[in-house]
C-alpha cells in the first residue's frame, strides 16, 4: 500500500511548529522543558560559560580580566534554543586587558586588587550552529 508523502511532511512540521510557537500572553518563546539541573562539566555548559565570560570581560570597565573561580550550579531550559542558567563565582585576575590567550593568569591575591563576584548568566545557545547569546547577566559582590 503506498504511503502518503504529505503525511510524512505533516509529521515533520508539527514539532517545528511547537518549537517556534510563541506564548501570546507573555510575548516570549514557549518553554518546552523547564529548568532542570545539568552537570557543569557538560561541553555546552562550558561553551556557554566561556562565551559569557568573554562578553563580561569585554563590557567590564575593570582594567583586569575576571576568571571563573567556581561553578555553583548549571541548569538547562529548552525553548526555541537551549537556555543555560549558570551561577558562578568569579574573581579579578592578575592579567591586564587586553587579554592574550597566551597569558597564564592567576586570581588576584593583593588585598587592594582582590575582588570576587557572584554572577548568574542566562545564555541562549544553538551550539550546533555555534550561536550563543547572553540573554541576562547579574553580578554582585561575593
Amino acid at each position: 500500500m503506498p504511503r502518503c508523502p504529505w503525511l510524512s511532511l505533516l509529521l515533520l512540521t508539527i514539532p517545528l511548529a511547537l518549537v517556534a510557537r510563541k506564548d501570546s500572553n507573555k510575548n516570549e518563546m514557549a518553554v518546552l522543558r523547564k529548568l532542570k539541573p545539568v552537570n557543569a562539566s557538560n561541553a555546552n555548559v562550558k561553551q556557554c560559560l566561556w562565551f559569557a565570560m568573554q562578553e563580561y570581560n569585554e563590557e567590564s570597565e575593570d582594567k583586569y580580566v575576571f576568571l571563573v573561580v567556581k561553578t555553583l550550579q548549571a541548569q538547562l531550559q529548552v525553548t526555541n534554543r537551549l537556555e543555560y542558567l549558570i551561577d558562578v563565582e568569579i574573581a579579578r585576575s592578575d592579567c591586564r586587558k587586553p587579554f592574550s590567550t597566551n597569558e597564564i593568569c592567576a586570581i588576584q591575591e593583593n588585598s587592594k586588587l582582590k575582588k570576587k563576584l557572584s554572577c548568574s548568566f542566562l545564555v541562549g545557545a544553538l551550539p550546533w550552529n555555534g550561536e550563543f547569546t547572553v540573554m541576562e547577566k547579574k553580578c554582585e559582590d561575593a
